[in-house]
């Protein structure tokens, strides 16, 4: 692998990137006189890069899973439709779901010319279930050796829907480099060796390179580079796509038709990801805040004004959410018929009020309420440069005082919300429940819901934020993850859905817009609304890796 400093000319183009122009692009793709051609890559504020492709710890950078780490299988998040094979070209079932065999696909090398084999996948499987914070899907399986193209699972129980979370959501590593690491909890892997069509050439905290992978076993992608960048915020990040110098990028923009307007910029607008308060909800989990009481968080949910949320800081672009958080229309079959409505658009600022009185609460001579000395005062965590959110909040803040609720907004770089939610040390946090790896709520539930994805404050957690642990939700998540028979789910499903909206550890507020931007005229094969063929957003983990090896330059 090639790997050397970006340190000068990255730098360079860096801060050539975050100039500002009022004339209409020209196209982003980079193309010199030998015809290499570089695509440029705007995933949203992260603040500075931190060279960090583990991919089995929170804050690896976005490009980890999916452009140069793959799964054995890839599932459309969008179609709902059968998996597509990577690493893995076939798989099967026995009856009972007890047992899955994996055959592997031929002649795949890493991206140092060492062969994949079903080898390094019993090695990433043992690697997860050694190491509790690495296993976010719960696998609880045994991975057996076949021959070098084949791998056994096999499962305590039947786990037809579980499987997908193994198969299509984990990164298979190299075993002869990562049998090395001292610690793969906390290396962060800064020289990644993948199976992926791309490979990491340059770094420095601004931007980043990767390139073609000339041995992918799909064939050598069309596009010879793509250039991962950081900018300050949606502002300058608007700037430089309209200076034409960004070929993707998953951002918010208002009135984006009229920016756009004249320019070979377009969109898609793919909403799945459910944007909440994320709160520390649990006190035996070392949580402490007023959030940790349910009747705040109860009284939160309906002080809320969400159509007028979405018309001040989205420009009207989110969708409604179920409480459930099914998403609505494509998991409408299992949404239980008492949660069949949508969370309200209006605000019951009376119901609020009610709630924190009924609970206990005294409202000051200062308008917010207080319970044992202590006020419904909470600081809530969002990313600086994120004006969106940052918007959503200030609104909300209004909103909740007519409650007697406090709200503080806290801007912190994208690393330090990361790393405050993964160990629990915060109240409220600005951010999205992601859909999991197959259309179907279960991996949802899984990852936010499932106790085994959380940890206690001050360790790493996780996908279970809120630190949410609830035996009859752990059963529930667990049976449904057993069967393909869908009554029987639907009924797990019900019980799952009457404890969430009952607990509410995340408060939900809106289906997210999902903006992708890109620059059509060097580069063509994006995902559009009629083709849909994988989720555009380069934030989007494997499918990320799925859009960029199937672009190619216009010409």
């Amino acid at each position: 692998m090639k790997r050397r400093s970006a340190s000068t000319a990255g730098i360079v183009l860096a801060a050539a990137l975050t100039l500002t122009a009022c004339t209409a692009p020209s196209g982003g793709s980079d193309q010199d006189s030998s015809g290499d051609s570089e695509v440029v890559v705007y995933t949203g504020v992260t603040g500075d890069f931190a060279e960090n492709f583990n991919p089995f710890i929170e804050g690896n950078l976005q490009s980890t899973r999916g452009v140069i780490y793959e799964p054995l299988f890839f599932y459309n998040i969008t179609s709902g439709g059968d998996p597509e094979p990577l690493l893995g070209e076939s798989f099967e079932f026995n009856d009972d779901g007890t047992e899955l065999t994996v055959t592997m696909r031929d002649g795949v090398e890493w991206s140092d010319g060492t062969p994949l084999t079903a080898k390094d996948v019993v090695y990433t499987f043992d690697l997860i279930t050694e190491i509790p914070a690495f296993n976010t899907a719960g696998y609880d399986g045994q991975a057996e050796l076949v021959d070098e193209k084949t791998v056994k699972f096999t499962f305590p129980g039947p786990s037809f829907t579980d499987a997908v979370s193994y198969i299509g959501n984990t990164a298979i590593v190299p075993e002869h480099i990562w049998a090395e690491k001292a610690d793969p909890t906390t290396d962060q892997n800064a020289e990644p060796i993948g199976s992926g069509a791309f490979t990491l050439s340059e770094f420095n905290s601004q931007n980043y390179l990767l390139e073609a992978n000339e041995n992918y076993w799909g064939g050598e992608p069309e596009v010879d580079t793509v250039r991962y960048i950081s900018l300050t915020g949606n502002q300058s990040a608007t700037d430089t796509l309209l200076q034409g110098k960004i070929d993707l990028a998953g951002i918010f923009l208002p009135d984006i038709d009229g920016v756009f307007k004249g320019t070979p910029l377009k969109y898609t607008n793919t909403p799945l990801n459910q944007t909440s308060f994320f709160t520390c909800s649990d006190p035996a989990m070392g949580c402490t805040g007023p959030q940790t009481d349910v009747a705040v968080r109860t009284a939160i949910y309906n002080a809320l004004n969400r159509d007028q949320l979405n018309s001040l800081a989205f420009s009207s672009y989110n969708g409604q959410m179920s409480p459930t958080y099914a998403l609505l229309e494509r998991d409408d079959k299992w949404i239980a018929d008492e949660f069949s409505e949508p969370v309200p658009g209006d605000a019951d600022v009376d119901t609020a009020v009610a709630t924190l009185e009924g609970a206990g609460y005294t409202r000051g001579s200062d308008g917010v309420f207080a319970k044992d000395g202590e006020r419904v005062s909470l600081t809530v965590q969002v990313v600086t440069g994120w004006t969106d959110y940052i918007a959503a909040i200030e609104a909300a803040a209004e909103q909740l005082m007519e409650a007697g609720i406090e709200l503080k907004p806290a801007q912190v770089s994208f690393q330090e919300w990361t790393a405050n939610k993964s160990k629990g040390n915060f109240q409220l946090s600005l951010d999205s429940l992601g859909q999991g790896v197959a259309a179907d709520p279960y991996y949802l539930y899984m990852r936010y819901f499932h106790s085994a994805n959380t940890a206690a404050v001050g360790d790493t957690s996780g996908q279970n934020f809120a630190r949410y642990s609830n035996p009859a939700v752990d059963a529930a998540i667990d049976t449904a993850g057993s069967t393909l028979d869908e009554t029987v789910k639907a009924e797990q499903y019900a019980l799952i859905q009457a404890e969430i909206v009952r607990d509410m550890p995340y408060i939900p507020i809106l289906v997210n817009s999902a903006l992708t931007i890109y620059n059509t005229e060097n580069v063509q094969g994006w995902p559009t609304e009629d083709n849909m063929y994988a989720y555009p957003r380069p934030d989007r983990a494997w499918d990320n890796g799925i859009v960029l090896k199937t672009i190619k330059p216009a010409s």
